[in-house]
């Protein structure tokens, strides 16, 4: 069993619903999306192309994040995926200066500071501390008790982290948020060792391939087709 995804660009409408799944899910920061985008434009008005590719951890084969790790915190877990032992993080980044995707981030402040602090905006209203209390969240208001069963939901200071492919939810029998999430049905999760899955069936029939398969780490993020954003005449 090796978990993979295929994200059909002709289906994605660029509307960002993947990273703000994500960032609800996972309960990070403003300044870090686990789930993100490349976005590029070419060409000279009046023929200016747009393209938008959306990005997240691969869950490399051979991870070079892993290989580059030297405390094991980055490590290969169930189904193949790639994961981070918060507990086991020393902050080095190495993970960083190996991957070559730029998909991991670095806590360089403790997460969700701003929640502690207790001066409102005006006389009556809450203070973010006395929300926090209220809601009894987990560093913020929006921390996600589900996906702190498999990932702590408050990172700490200098620590990395980057997308656990919602574990959490793949054990339940869910899809990842950012599937969940796209409103046009651009992703598909599944095993990519079953021949018959729709992952291996939309790989063979549109020829997918990985973001810089030059690079050989057998990344498991598979690309299908072309962003084709519509054009007004």
């Amino acid at each position: 069993m090796r978990y993979g995804m295929v994200i059909d660009q002709q289906k994605c409408v660029g509307c960002s619903g993947c990273v703000f799944g994500c960032k609800a899910e996972n309960h990070t920061t403003e300044d870090i999306n686990w789930c993100d985008k490349i976005i590029t434009t070419s060409g000279k008005y009046p023929d200016v192309q747009f393209e938008y590719v959306s990005t997240m951890c691969n869950h490399c084969d051979n991870a070079p994040c892993v290989n580059g790790c030297p405390t094991q915190a980055m490590h290969k877990g169930e189904g193949g995926l790639t994961l981070h032992d918060p507990d086991k993080c020393i902050g080095c980044k190495a993970c960083m200066v190996n991957c070559p995707y730029g998909v991991i981030s670095f806590n360089w402040e403790k997460p969700h500071q701003r929640w502690q602090e207790d001066t409102g905006i005006a006389a009556g209203s809450f203070t973010p501390a006395a929300m926090l209390k209220e809601a009894g969240g987990d560093g913020s208001p929006q921390s996600n008790p589900e996906s702190a069963r498999s990932y702590p939901s408050m990172r700490s200071r200098g620590t990395v982290e980057k997308c656990t492919f919602c574990t959490h939810r793949l054990k339940v029998g869910l899809n990842p948020a950012c599937v969940e999430a796209c409103p046009s049905g651009a992703r598909v999760v599944g095993d990519l060792d079953d021949p018959d899955s729709d992952v291996s069936r939309l790989i063979r029939k549109y020829d997918g391939k990985p973001l810089r398969p030059d690079l050989g780490t057998g990344a498991k993020v598979f690309y299908i087709r072309s962003y084709t954003p519509s054009r007004r005449t």
